[in-house]
C-alpha cells in the first residue's frame, strides 16, 4: 500500500503543476484543455468503477474552455481517491472488479491493475501535453517521479 499510496501522492502533484503550466499559456491550446479534461474525467470514472458505481454520466473526450473547472475535478478527485485508498487493505488490491467499458463492455480487472491503469495513463497523457506545450513554444513542466521523490 505504502508504493501505491506515494505513486498517487506524485499523481495529485504532477496533475497540478501540469495545470500550473496550462495556466501560464497565454492562449491555451484548446485540444490540450480536452486532453487535460480527459485525464481528470477518466480519473473519475476509474474510481466510480472501484465503488462499483455507474459511469455511462461521464463523456471521456468533450472540448473544454474552463481550467477552473477542471483545476476542480482534480482536486475533488484526489479527495475521493485519498479517501478510497485510507480504507482499503493490501489484501484488497486483489479482489476483482466487475464493471463495463464507456461503450458497455463487460471487463473484470483487480483493483490494483485499475489503480495502475490510472497512475499510468495520467502520466502518458501529461507527456503529450508536455511535448505539445514545447511545440508551442511554452515551457514543459518537469513531472517526472523523480523530481517529485527530491522534494
Amino acid at each position: 500500500m505504502k508504493t501505491i499510496t506515494r505513486m498517487m501522492d506524485h499523481l495529485y502533484w504532477a496533475d497540478g503543476r501540469i495545470l500550473d503550466a496550462l495556466e501560464e499559456c497565454e492562449t491555451p491550446n484548446k485540444e490540450l484543455l480536452k486532453l487535460v479534461r480527459h485525464v481528470a474525467v477518466a480519473e473519475r470514472v476509474w474510481l466510480s468503477r472501484l465503488q462499483n458505481k455507474g459511469t455511462a454520466q461521464y463523456s471521456l473526450w468533450e472540448d473544454a474552455e474552463d481550467l477552473t473547472a477542471i483545476r476542480t475535478m482534480f482536486e475533488e478527485n484526489a479527495e475521493h481517491y485519498r479517501a478510497y485508498i485510507a480504507g482499503l487493505e493490501e489484501s484488497e488490491l486483489d479482489e476483482m472488479i466487475d464493471y463495463a467499458s464507456q461503450s458497455g463492455v463487460p471487463f473484470r480487472t483487480s483493483v490494483r491493475d485499475i489503480l495502475l491503469q490510472v497512475l499510468l495513463h495520467g502520466q502518458y497523457h501529461r507527456g503529450q501535453i508536455n511535448r505539445a506545450l514545447r511545440i508551442d513554444s511554452a515551457a514543459p513542466v518537469q513531472v517526472d517521479y523523480i523530481t517529485f521523490a527530491r522534494l
